[in-house]
């Protein structure tokens, strides 16, 4: 399969999450997809077929069109072949809180003097990261282009996400790159926002910290309708009708994670601050989702008593369903803080176990949800995988040593689980310590 004729090559040098799905979409449209990664195990992985991380349809995609992607570990060839070279590269928060840029600056370092290149920014950046990038690179006369192009993707639908986006931020101060860029993705026949550096930067960080507030908000409704009465996800469906609000991420549960929720919040809080201003709502919204962790022990605790020596089985381990990222992942909080109240914890998640043995220790890893349950004095529904959802609960009840079933995300429907002889408990839901 080779190249659409019209379509430009392009580079993309970092492979995670979105720097591998920038490349198969982009494949995919007809360009020929140069990818660069400084893990050579990943890189002869890619070549190989294997995928570094599991994502509903990638891997699919990028078999389809294969021939239009390369792997390797130069520059090389992403500078003979491409002009717009897509950076991807991680930005992980520090102890500080401020964004770890070395990843991005190595790539800066590492492009040569060239007057017909441009670095496109996938990665998330702070505010200002653009116009420091584009004084560096004048300073040693490497003459690159600049141009600031956040990704949107959501793990779990980051394909569809490619494909059908809700809007293309394209951020850059003028000339051919902004234009190059803006063509290659005109053919998913999205919205263009064609903006500045500075902006375009801080619509990212601003979009994540306002769903993630809409998350908290949710959360804190929900706690104030467990004293109240009131059933938060009847509260959710009401408010979700005003088209004002809208239904999407009013989910009340055990709070969010994921590689950018915690970490976009956080460092915005920081540009803030590092900016004079005081950002006191984002401060609200990151003790909240802690907060709602705690929420789930104090469940536990009012049915079971003390925790010591009591069988906890964690139903999923991933931050959300249809991903293996344990990226600041509820399950590793709880799981922490449930032994160190002494119990014992078994797990299960369907897809991110190897992820979850790297950063979970003392845990017992079940082969399946039943293998969990089995003998366990109270179930915590950790991660709304759809499987949990086929759950028998009548037989989850006859194998549980206890009956208790903590649902933290409101997945489970309360009347079969209590129907089946389960003490059911929600987030923000009417409770009944009866069964039936």
């Amino acid at each position: 399969m080779s190249a659409a004729p019209d379509r430009e090559p392009i580079g993309v040098i970092g492979t995670g999450y979105v720097g591998l799905v920038t490349a198969a979409g982009f494949a995919a449209l007809g360009s020929d997809v140069y990818c660069v990664d400084i893990d050579e195990e990943k890189i002869r992985g890619l070549e190989a077929g294997r995928m570094p991380i599991w994502e509903p349809g990638l891997e699919e995609l990028i078999a389809e069109h294969r021939e239009r992607l390369h792997f390797s570990t130069e520059l090389g060839p992403a500078l003979e072949r491409a002009r717009l070279l897509f950076v991807a590269v991680g930005t992980p928060p520090t102890y500080s809180g401020d964004a770890d840029l070395s990843a991005v600056h190595a790539v800066v370092d590492a492009m040569p003097a060239s007057g017909r290149h441009a670095l496109v920014m996938k990665s998330t950046v702070p505010v200002g990261t653009g116009e420091s990038i584009e004084r560096a690179l004048a300073e040693h006369g490497k003459g690159f282009g600049y141009v600031a192009c956040p990704e949107f993707l959501k793990e779990g639908a980051a394909v569809r996400d490619f494909m059908n986006p809700d809007r293309v931020v394209i951020g850059d101060g003028g000339g051919w790159a902004g234009d190059a860029v803006e063509a290659l993705y005109a053919p998913l026949d999205a919205p263009i926002v064609r903006t500045d550096v500075k902006s375009a930067e801080m619509v990212k960080l601003a979009s994540n910290a306002f769903l993630a507030t809409k998350i908290s908000f949710i959360n804190e409704i929900a706690n104030v309708c467990e004293e109240t009465g009131a059933d938060v996800v009847e509260v959710a469906r009401g408010m979700g009708l005003d088209d004002r609000i809208g239904p999407k991420f009013l989910q009340a549960g055990i709070g969010f994670g994921g590689s950018c929720f915690p970490k976009d919040v956080t460092a915005l809080k920081q540009l803030a601050g590092n900016s004079g201003y005081h950002f006191q709502l984002l401060n609200a919204v990151i003790e909240v989702n802690e907060l709602q962790k705690r929420r789930v022990i104090s469940k536990l605790q009012k049915h079971l008593g003390s925790l010591v020596g009591k069988e906890i089985a964690l139903l999923g381990l991933a931050f959300k369903p249809n991903t293996d990222d344990m990226r600041e992942a509820s399950s590793l909080v709880l799981s922490s803080r449930l032994q160190g109240a002494g119990a014992r914890v078994r797990a299960y998640d369907p897809v991110a176990e190897d992820e979850a043995r790297k950063l979970i220790s003392g845990v017992t890893f079940a082969s399946s949800a039943a293998e969990a349950i089995d003998g366990a004095d109270a179930i915590v529904l950790v991660t709304e995988w759809p499987e949990f959802r086929d759950l028998d609960l009548a037989d989850a009840a006859r194998s549980m040593r206890g009956s208790l079933l903590v649902d933290g995300r409101n997945f489970i429907d309360p009347d079969a689980a209590r129907g089946a002889g389960l003490v059911y408990e929600a987030i923000g839901r009417p409770s009944r310590d009866g069964a039936g």
